[in-house]
């Protein structure tokens, strides 16, 4: 049967015909390097505008993983590590790009992916003197691995634990538009900029060929990071690639409307499923859900559909992931529906 669409990742397209039209259409423009041209230089402005701190450095790199390496390695004591939750991505997903800088990642336990005081303290608690690693950051992720969102006291509060113990909080934001859009959240960009000493914004995943804009508000952190930059490969001499996706993805609500579109079609497949019946890992809160579901429809699914089997619940049920994009067709969505309506009957 042929495969009608892969629900598998919201980077699986190339990018926004508005970011390709404005690269066409600069491409012939002559411009310096390494970030100072004049797309980085208006980008960082629109973005310094959205956030409301004139103040903040802002920085571009290629993707997520070289985002969160340089900032974590470039703040960090050799000595000192990294909380994280369990689930986030520089424990799972990255290949030890942070062990291999260094420093060790301290784990806090988390079934949904976010971080309190509570689980902090937990591993401060354990790190007690110079025998041990000193954990000197912590590192969340906004939306989470799976698809949980931040709220703006949750935030709030592990900033200020953060600060009363000598502690950075950095954001990862790889999918920050779909957490800043999503109908559970009451955070907006200015919240993030207050409440967090680095973080960064996902172009990759929402709607620009490739790109991050880090976002350093701390002024401790800002001086020399270029030079990390180009001691691990970032500072790229055709910036301007990055800094023209980003001018595009804020100049006229871009970003948000992509987000927002790859939301609604996460949503409407989340209560269609909650309507059939069937349970989640978590709330849906963004582009990315996990519903349970019988083992047996979800063979039936996947001859038509790609998506990952995330874990196993019970015997004859298992959790997958479907992600929406800022480029997910309606008619997808409706027929993906449709689909599991059908195969439930027939199933029954």
């Amino acid at each position: 049967m042929t495969i009608r669409h892969s629900f598998r990742n919201d980077y699986s397209e190339g990018a926004h015909e508005n970011i390709l039209k404005s690269l066409f259409e600069t491409n012939l423009s002559q411009q310096d390097g390494y970030g100072e041209d004049d797309y980085c230089i208006e980008a960082s402005r629109f973005i310094k505008e959205k956030i409301g701190n004139t103040d903040a450095d802002v920085h571009y790199t290629s993707g997520g993983t070289q985002a969160n390496l340089i900032v974590i390695s470039s703040i960090l004591r050799p000595y000192e590590s990294v909380i994280s939750a369990s689930t986030g991505h520089i424990n799972i997903h990255e290949a030890g790009s942070i062990e291999a800088k260094g420093h060790r990642i301290s784990v806090a336990e988390s079934e949904d992916g976010k971080l309190t005081p509570s689980m902090v303290k937990s591993v401060l608690d354990v790190h007690e003197d110079e025998h041990m690693v000193k954990p000197g950051m912590v590192y969340i992720s906004n939306s989470t691995e799976i698809g949980t969102i931040y709220k703006k006291d949750e935030l709030k509060s592990l900033y200020e634990y953060c600060s009363e113990n000598g502690l950075y909080l950095f954001m990862d934001g790889a999918r920050l538009g779909s957490a800043i859009e999503s109908r559970e959240s009451d955070l907006e960009f200015s919240d993030i900029a207050k409440y967090t000493d680095v973080f960064y914004i996902g172009g990759t995943k929402n709607g620009a060929l490739l790109g991050e804009a880090i976002v350093i508000t701390n002024d401790d952190l800002k001086k020399y990071f270029r030079y990390s930059l180009k001691q691990n490969g970032a500072l790229l001499a055709k910036g301007r690639i990055i800094g023209v996706q980003f001018l595009e993805l804020f100049k006229d609500g871009l970003f948000e409307k992509n987000a927002v579109h790859a939301n609604e079609m996460a949503f409407k497949i989340s209560d269609a499923i909650a309507e059939l019946g069937y349970g989640f890992l978590g709330t849906p809160s963004s582009n990315q859900i996990f519903p349970i579901l019988p083992n047996e429809l979800i063979g039936k699914l996947s001859e038509k559909y790609l998506f990952y089997i995330w874990s196993k619940q019970e015997e004859d049920t298992s959790a997958i992931r479907i992600v929406t994009s800022w480029a997910t067709p309606v008619e997808a969505v409706e027929e993906f529906i449709e689909d599991i309506g059908e195969i439930k009957e027939m199933l029954r």
